[in-house]
């Protein structure tokens, strides 16, 4: 297996994409707006319109995931993470030397303060979730910053670009005291994938390795206003500070309805044991009305790029680790049980936690991991997204319909 490989499954899964979805609606809400806007609301505000962005789009019925103009599957195949967080906060693909400058501040940054480390060695590794320990630490660096609560787009900017940096060190730090390691300081020699491997293992990941979380790191980067996104967003609106912001998108994101979707579904897997026993789970999943994770999403009602992308790396990957083998070869008989009962009635088709923890578990990741892992990758989203509406910022404060009692008469203790 090489690295050229996963370039190739890439292009193969663009070009499978464009054939089944070529004649499927073009997109829509991709004009300018005038304020205010009518829109039909569901429960937890599905189909509000909160912004504009310029940042990133999705198309669920062709099934496209956009950043900043640029199709996921160009970016996954032709770009790296360093490129694309540049592209998200900045607003276009860098030059040499712009790269070059960014990847420079990236390597600055990565180092995060002692007292930083000595804090997660404290935390109880066996009782709290790695996502709880990622939010203590994030909020433990505002501490260390003498800018933190300087709301200003340039200021909030260098911030960004530190928590990008240091995402993967915090991530990559807990990892390893999870495991009973001491934290391994960042490489300058290496890429941010790269590093982000080499801080949790300990050890300079192989080029297959560093690619496959290259590619996965940039598929997670963005995706529209998801729930942490926007958490992200509402907190930053207030003017408090990007460090805080972003402590509550990692709240957020670790939910088992969002983030944490990806662990859930590997548990499910293992669960199920084997292909032949998918048939008798999934029906007895239906008759409990058992959320099936992995399948369905909020936007798409097509098959998910970013699991295009993923299911035949987790296929490249499962193919040389026995265990992860039969995992694969389970998720492809569940995907076939699923969506040949939900799919063409209820368009409902893997999502991108479907095939991602599969890819995390062959790569030596234990399971707990998974939802940090996509905080480092999603760190560029939040912020860029953040930093978008700080420009012209307005805070968010929706509305409540009250549908208690009005005129309540008080009544003493005594008489109650």
């Amino acid at each position: 297996m090489s690295a050229q490989e996963v370039d190739e499954l890439i292009a193969q899964a663009a070009i499978k994409a464009k054939q089944e979805t070529d004649d499927e609606p073009e997109p829509g809400l991709t004009e300018e707006v005038e304020w205010p806007v009518k829109a039909s609301l569901g429960r937890g505000l599905e189909g509000a319109i909160s912004n504009t962005t310029k940042i990133g789009y999705v198309n669920g019925a062709k099934g496209w995931l956009i950043y900043r103009g640029y199709n996921c599957f160009d970016l996954a195949e032709k770009s790296s993470f360093e490129e694309t967080a540049y592209l998200l906060l900045f607003g276009k693909l860098p030059t040499q030397s712009e790269l070059s400058g960014f990847n420079d501040k990236l390597i600055a940054y990565r180092n995060i303060p002692d007292e930083v480390y000595q804090l997660l060695n404290t935390l109880p590794t066996d009782k709290s979730h790695p996502m709880s320990a990622l939010a203590t630490a994030v909020s433990a660096l505002g501490n260390f910053d003498d800018n933190a609560d300087e709301a200003t787009v340039e200021n909030e900017t260098e911030i960004a670009i530190k928590l990008i940096a240091q995402m993967a060190t915090l991530a990559g730090a807990i990892a390893r005291v999870r495991n009973g390691e001491k934290p391994v300081r960042p490489n300058p020699a290496l890429s941010h994938a790269g590093n982000f491997l080499y801080m949790m293992t300990g050890k300079t990941p192989d080029a297959l390795s560093e690619r496959i979380m290259d590619a996965a790191l940039i598929l997670h980067a963005d995706h529209g206003m998801n729930a942490s996104t926007f958490t992200t967003m509402v907190v930053n609106s207030s003017l408090s500070d990007m460090y805080s912001s972003v402590v509550a998108g990692i709240g957020s994101l670790k939910g088992s309805l969002h983030g944490g979707a990806n662990e859930a579904v590997l548990y499910d897997l293992e669960e199920i044991g084997s292909p032949e026993n998918v048939k008798s789970w999934f029906a007895e999943a239906r008759a409990q009305k058992r959320k099936v994770m992995g399948f369905g999403h909020r936007v798409y009602k097509a098959y998910d790029p970013r699991a295009r992308i993923l299911g035949p790396i987790a296929e490249l990957v499962a193919s040389k680790d026995p265990e992860t083998k039969n995992l694969y070869a389970t998720a492809v008989a569940l995907e076939e049980q699923v969506c040949s009962v939900l799919g063409a009635e209820k368009k409902i088709f893997p999502n991108v936690d479907f095939y991602s923890g599969i890819v995390y578990k062959a790569m030596g990741i234990e399971p707990a991991m998974f939802t940090p892992i996509f905080a480092v990758s999603r760190i560029s989203g939040w912020t860029a997204r953040a930093l978008e509406y700080l420009a012209d910022n307005r805070l968010f404060r929706p509305r409540a319909i009250y549908v208690g009692p009005v005129k309540q008469d008080y009544e003493s203790i005594e008489e109650r």
